[in-house]
């Protein structure tokens, strides 16, 4: 099998890998984080995400299916920041060549596309950079080191030579 067709059939697998590692990642986060600092329970956590399709109100009155709901919305965003990634990298060779740097890059964006694109024109209202400082620290850590840096790991298994992907 050549490099071009190994890569070909194993990029959409090693994405949508990137893609739940992060997602479970940045979950556990998420939940650890308001559950140790603020004592709210990962079922809350679920129906924040979940209010940004339905709204507070509907998602806080569902219950077990709203957390269910945003659970599988959390996956799904996570799954389309890893093929967002993966078609970069398609695209611009750099990103192969500096992993590192172009994760943490993407890791940053994506914090500022969450806080100020996303949540503010989703029906979860809000958005920008909250009040507690360390979230934000914590927050911009984790969508580097725990989001955007697994999946530019997994992509450049699938898309370099060998299956590894390295950096400088």
């Amino acid at each position: 099998m050549t490099y071009a067709n190994r890569s070909a059939r194993s990029l959409p697998l090693w994405t949508v890998i990137g893609g739940l590692i992060a997602a479970t990642l940045d979950i556990a986060y998420a939940i650890s984080y308001w559950g140790i600092t603020a004592d709210v329970p990962a079922q809350r956590i679920l129906h924040s995400v979940a209010s940004g399709l339905i709204g507070r109100e509907a998602a806080l009155a569902g219950g077990a299916s709203t957390a269910a709901l945003g659970l599988a919305l959390h996956y799904l965003i996570a799954l389309i920041m890893a093929a967002v990634y993966a078609y970069a990298a398609t695209k611009l060779s750099w990103m192969l060549r500096r992993p590192w740097l172009s994760a943490t890059l993407y890791g940053l964006w994506l914090f500022a596309a969450m806080n100020f694109i996303v949540v503010p024109l989703s029906r979860a209202g809000g958005g920008g950079i909250p009040k507690d400082v360390l979230w934000i620290v914590l927050s911009i850590l984790v969508h580097v080191c725990f989001v955007a840096w697994p999946i530019a790991w997994c992509v450049g298994h699938a898309l370099r030579p060998g299956g590894t992907a390295r950096g400088r």
